[in-house]
């Protein structure tokens, strides 16, 4: 088992910044990577951005190439999602997922973190 624990939701004015945070605890050997997602009322999840465990590449959905950033302290088996530029469609609630085991598919989720941008 996996754990997530998302933080650093909150409201912002358009063009602010915030970082979310996602603490994982539990068997963190077992995750090949480390996703976010997010998902607006009445829309249906959607990926923000992903980072390997075992390299440096980052993958990001267009909507926030450029202005969202992932990175991850292992020694805090914790992963960041930076967002600058936040724009108003960018409300939502975030969720951490993990990649663990066989199959690549993202198997644990986090309990999510509410992002509202005002105009």
């Amino acid at each position: 088992q996996v754990q997530l624990i998302e933080s650093g939701g909150g409201l912002v004015q358009a063009g602010g910044v915030l970082r979310l945070s996602c603490a994982a605890s539990g068997r963190i050997l077992s995750v090949n990577a480390t996703g976010w997602f997010r998902q607006a009322p009445g829309k249906d999840r959607e990926f923000v951005a992903a980072i390997p465990t075992s390299s440096t590449n980052t993958y990001y959905a267009d909507s926030v190439k450029g202005r969202f950033t992932i990175s991850r302290d292992n020694a805090k088996n914790t992963v960041y999602l930076q967002m600058n530029s936040l724009k108003p469609e960018d409300t939502a609630v975030y969720y951490c997922a993990a990649a663990a085991g066989a199959g690549g598919q993202y198997n644990y989720w986090g309990q999510g973190t509410q992002v509202t941008v005002s105009s």
